[in-house]
């Protein structure tokens, strides 16, 4: 995949819906009752990345203060949705440690995997920041996985909504609708380029969690050192 090519495809066709005003607005975002949870394998960003895209986050709540912005804790990379998200699920009904038996047969040795967080791109339904591997290592972990995750019984949803190949990060989704769009895509075009750092990946964590990833429901049921 020609990432960059993928990327800018992607922010050119939302861009230009968010425009048209053909975007999604995310109903169950602050919904007490949404009862999504599933399992993911994750990455986060470093504390100075992250602290970086809080900068340019505070730059959109200027305009648009009332879209769903991602804080801190809740930034991260999805190496792999091991079981997306699903009304009901619950970890009672699987047996973890099979699970990380699994993911730790997947890894690799010395991947030695850095992160480059580069720029923006879209969805009709949020904002991402760009990642870039310097490596193929990652993938190779996912492929593992898929692999080895096939061949067992377990409970698994792996590629059911698309086969993940990139380091994206979601940090914005819409919550209503956009009262200034002009201005909030104008302070999208001036950091469409921008480099908020690039960080080392130190461990990979398997998380319960929401949809959203939200602290208060993320629950870390192991970290793998890489």
């Amino acid at each position: 995949m020609n990432l960059e090519k993928h990327y800018s495809s992607l922010y050119e066709s939302s861009i230009q819906k968010i425009n048209n005003d053909d975007y999604q607005i995310d109903k169950l975002i602050h919904d007490p009752n949404d009862n999504r949870f599933g399992i993911t394998l994750l990455i986060r960003p470093s504390a100075k990345v992250k602290n970086e895209i809080q900068e340019f986050l505070n730059e959109l709540k200027i305009v648009e203060p009332n879209q769903y912005y991602y804080e801190n804790s809740d930034i991260h990379i999805t190496v792999m949705s091991i079981i997306s998200c699903y009304n009901g699920f619950e970890l009672k009904h699987i047996e973890i440690p099979k699970y990380i038996d699994i993911i730790k047969k997947s890894l690799i040795t010395n991947p030695n995997i850095e992160i480059e967080f580069k720029g923006l791109t879209a969805s009709p339904s949020c904002i991402m920041i760009q990642g870039y591997m310097n490596n193929d290592s990652l993938n190779l972990i996912r492929n593992n996985l898929r692999e080895n995750f096939k061949n067992t019984n377990l409970e698994e949803s792996i590629d059911k909504q698309y086969a993940i190949q990139t380091t994206h990060s979601t940090v914005v989704r819409f919550s209503e609708n956009l009262k200034n769009k002009s201005d909030f895509l104008k302070r999208i075009e001036d950091f469409k380029y921008y480099n908020f750092g690039t960080f080392k990946v130190k461990n990979i964590e398997l998380v319960y969690n929401d949809w959203y990833q939200k602290e208060k429901h993320v629950k870390t049921l192991f970290k793998f050192e890489i």
